[in-house]
């Protein structure tokens, strides 16, 4: 195991994958239990397939792939907000709307161009490769400043989450704290793609919070123990997929979904211990 850290922490791209890693799966997993409550699940995969289609342009037009995925996601995390919200079309519904339009999009623009496919495979599934340094400081201050600002407004996104109407009731502004949100979690699946990829970052705001749900009760208590599991599970990916020689993204998914099954075990087991 020592030997194995030691070469690990040997390779400077290894480095700043998990630098990079893991600031972004503690902001997908503090983000997710929000989510998860609220409801916003699969944003995240919508989400991560307006990426998919932003960074398909960027390479067919030879631009970098952060400065212009970055603002679209924004933009359609709002457009997804206020579909939910505005419009006859809700829910998933939005979410399977926006996201498949722009999978279409990525597609054709890809089919369009030739000599891309090791480009859009990486943007599928994730290359540790993809971080540049210049990348990996604009991710790093970017994941601290969504980490910071979901300290500073932790007690309002906790009121929007629990309660809209008792937020509003309480003078809470409520739609800009769904904006706010909204706002993050597109910032973390941009960040996120480069590594994941498009088809598996979702999955770092999705396991965590379920993993976390199945034992704990409390708000406080879901969202420190998802942070620790989406950490803890990052590295342990990263490990594993350094050691077995596998794809980063899917091996970090592999060990989130082992997780959530020990802790889905656990969960019955207590349950019917308590029945007793």
């Amino acid at each position: 195991m020592i030997q194995m850290l030691s070469e690990l922490f040997s390779f400077t791209f290894m480095i700043r994958a998990i630098v990079v890693g893991l600031l972004v799966s503690l902001c997908a997993a503090l983000l997710g239990v929000n989510l998860v409550l609220k409801r916003y699940a699969m944003i995240g995969t919508g989400l991560s397939h307006v990426g998919f289609a932003a960074m398909a342009i960027a390479g067919v037009f030879d631009l970098a792939p952060l400065p212009v995925s970055m603002p679209v996601v924004i933009g359609a995390a709002f457009l997804l907000l206020r579909l939910n919200e505005n419009s006859k079309v809700r829910g998933d519904s939005a979410v399977a709307l926006v996201s498949t339009s722009s999978l279409a999009i990525g597609v054709i623009v890809v089919s369009m161009t030739t000599g891309l496919t090791l480009h859009i495979c990486n943007v599928m599934f994730g290359s540790i490769f993809a971080m540049t340094r210049a990348d990996t400081y604009v991710s790093v201050l970017l994941s601290v400043a969504v980490l910071g600002l979901f300290v500073v407004f932790y007690k309002q996104l906790f009121a929007v989450t629990y309660d809209e109407s008792f937020a509003k009731a309480t003078g809470t502004k409520v739609e800009f704290y769904k904006s706010l949100l909204a706002i993050l979690t597109a910032v973390t699946v941009a960040l996120g793609m480069r590594m994941m990829g498009a088809l598996l970052i979702a999955s770092l705001t999705l396991f965590p919070a379920l993993s976390a749900m199945r034992l704990c009760k409390r708000f406080l208590s879901v969202v420190v123990t998802a942070a620790v599991i989406g950490v803890v599970c990052f590295f342990a990916g990263m490990l594993f997929s350094f050691g077995m020689d596998l794809p980063p993204g899917a091996s970090v998914v592999g060990v989130n979904l082992v997780v959530f099954m020990v802790f889905s075990v656990i969960a019955i087991i207590k349950r019917g211990g308590l029945a007793r």
